[in-house]
């Protein structure tokens, strides 16, 4: 066998975004890109702002000597330093570039501080519906993935969050705005989660982290209320990118900003740095480092993401479809016509449309739609949507 037994057993049961992007793949080699309709896969069709393409030709039409070379493992000292004045702009709390490590995207960012904090056997919450990958970054730690609910529009659920908490409990890891399910987490969201995880420290004695995963932090709508987590747990991070605020998904260029008043600060920004290093990625990109330091206010068009959203809700709602309206990020998440999801993923699949079951982020009965794509793929897709909606009775 080339692979472990357990790798073989997580690949089968997980990875359902990239099946079904490769199911989207083979159906466009056989029917032609136009008549595929692709939501499975969360890579923005935007492109980023003019600002990016500014900075980008200024540093490669006037390179500095050795801007290629390896630097602090933590990143630039300048570009954390411009990454801790946003951030003290935004909390009025005093990050300083100290607070700051540079990271490859988000997903460096979450296993270099869940390896930095947690030991093998050490439980790590996370609230379902939850981005798959979750589970496999506590994995990786060799720590224990405890899968908490949320309620009927996709808030954590505060009382199934204090029962879940042991004290083996290291950390919790929340995600708003969310994917899949475009939820934003307010500010009595955040104060409830935080004085639940201060009640349990003092109860059981332990210290127990706040991991917030931001990436979709600047795509809010509606004027919704998504506030930094910093103010409501003093052991907090926050682990972001510039995936999906300036559309660079493949770039890998992200942070962790630590909360000035954590206890151990210094000890704690130090494990990191090291992590950062000894799992491989040594130092975020360094021409990407250089490029965002002076974008930490820009962002693409917000209103693109809303109008796609409207007509991709609009239209479904209509039909049947029963729908928690999203207030960030760019996925709608539905109710499936059918208990198994599969079903009716299957039914849409016959009318060349892909969208993500919600097994695969720990919430069967409904699926995932992507709508980061062209406005055609959302209008070409709308009738098949009611096709399949008719076949299993709705509208």
């Amino acid at each position: 066998m080339a692979i472990s037994k357990k790798l073989k057993k997580q690949m089968s049961e997980g990875g359902w975004i990239r099946k079904m992007f490769e199911e989207g793949i083979a159906l466009k080699k056989k029917y032609g890109e136009e008549n595929v309709f692709d939501f499975s896969l969360g890579n923005p069709i935007i492109e980023p702002p003019p600002q990016f393409h500014k900075e980008l030709r200024r540093w490669a039409d006037k390179p500095l000597a050795g801007m290629h070379r390896y630097m602090p493992n933590a990143g630039y000292p300048e570009t954390r330093a411009s990454v801790a004045k946003y951030l003290a702009s935004q909390t009025g709390l005093q990050f300083s570039s100290t607070d700051v490590i540079m990271t490859c995207g988000a997903a460096g960012g979450l296993n270099v501080a869940l390896k930095t904090i947690a030991e093998a056997g050490d439980e790590v919450i996370i609230f379902a519906p939850y981005f798959v990958e979750y589970v496999y970054y506590i994995d990786n730690v060799q720590g224990v993935p405890v899968i908490v609910p949320t309620d009927s529009r996709f808030i954590p659920d505060l009382k199934a969050l204090e029962k879940s908490i042991t004290k083996k409990t290291k950390a919790v890891i929340i995600n708003s705005p969310n994917n899949p399910t475009g939820a934003v987490y307010g500010g009595e969201v955040l104060k409830g989660i935080g004085e639940v995880l201060r009640k349990k420290e003092a109860a059981l004695g332990t210290e127990i982290y706040l991991i917030s995963d931001d990436i979709y932090r600047r795509l809010t709508y509606d004027g919704a209320d998504g506030p930094y987590v910093f103010p409501y747990h003093p052991r907090s991070l926050v682990v972001t990118s510039y995936s999906k605020d300036l559309a660079l998904p493949g770039e890998r260029i992200g942070y962790i900003a630590v909360n000035p008043a954590c206890d151990g600060r210094d000890e704690l920004v130090g494990g990191m740095v090291f992590c950062n290093r000894v799992l491989g990625f040594v130092n975020a990109p360094a021409l990407m480092q250089n490029v965002v330091r002076d974008l930490q206010e820009t962002t693409v068009d917000i209103g693109e993401y809303v109008k796609k959203r409207d007509m991709l809700y609009n239209g479904l709602t209509k039909m049947g479809y029963s729908i928690v309206k999203p207030q960030g990020a760019f996925y709608i998440f539905p109710k499936s016509p059918v208990e198994d999801e599969m079903k009716f993923i299957d039914a849409l699949l016959k009318q060349n449309v892909l969208v993500v079951p919600g097994r695969g982020f720990g919430a069967p009965g409904y699926f995932r739609i992507s709508y980061c794509v062209d406005d055609r793929v959302i209008e070409g897709a709308l009738p098949r949507f009611k096709k399949a909606a008719e076949e299993f009775g709705l509208g």
